[in-house]
């Protein structure tokens, strides 16, 4: 029984399946709805602009088969995009994003700060996550470690409790979440060294030891 990365047509989304692979669990690549139904978990990458990825999303009719495995218990990971994609909105677009989380996506904007011209957007480099509560994600990983984000855009969760782990650039934001079996990241596992791996072996573990049964 696989783990379903969701293929909604942007590029880079093998990176994340080498990834898996190599730790030693089966991950597919898909765009069909019975086998994210059918898989023990779910990734949603990210790469893309926000409207743009719910366009695909919308056109593949995926959009529905994620918000079911995500009320059913399947576990779920969002990656950076595949993070912001689970508010109602972003400033990135007009669209409206899935709603399973409170908040809102916004824009970095450090106009009239004193790091105005020492902050550059996107932010595209190592970055630390700085953790605030225990989740299964981060088991094995210490407060301080390094992560690689490319990013314009920040995820703020309303529910607070549920942030796992923040990084502060110019603001604090919520890095890493865990609410129930829902967690996303706003950095890129993949190209994360070591630290990304247990990230990613966290979530795989998680998927196999989960309870829930897959869809008939």
């Amino acid at each position: 029984m696989s783990i379903a990365i969701v293929d909604y047509g942007a590029g880079n989304l093998r990176s994340v399946q080498k990834a898996l692979e190599k730790l030693g669990f089966d991950a597919v690549l898909t765009r069909d709805k019975s086998a994210i139904a059918g898989a023990k978990g779910v990734i949603l990458p990210g790469v893309g602009a926000f409207d743009a990825a719910l366009f695909e999303l919308r056109k593949a009719s995926l959009e529905g088969s994620i918000e079911e495995a995500i009320a059913r218990g399947k576990p779920y990971l969002g990656i950076c995009l595949g993070y912001q994609l689970l508010f109602p909105t972003s400033e990135e677009g007009k669209e409206r994003g899935f709603g399973i989380l409170e908040g809102a996506v916004r824009k970095f904007n450090f106009k009239g700060t004193p790091w105005e011209d020492e902050l550059v957007i996107p932010q595209m480099g190592w970055n630390r996550l700085l953790i605030k509560h225990p989740s299964p994600l981060l088991d094995g990983i210490a407060s301080g470690s390094m992560v690689y984000f490319a990013h314009s855009y920040y995820p703020d969760p309303a529910d607070k409790s549920a942030v796992a782990a923040e990084t502060d650039y110019g603001v604090t934001f919520a890095s890493v979440l865990t609410k129930g079996n829902l967690h996303a990241v706003q950095f890129h596992p993949e190209k994360s060294g070591d630290v990304g791996m247990k990230i990613l072996e966290n979530f795989g573990k998680l998927c196999l030891t989960s309870p829930l049964h897959p869809s008939p």
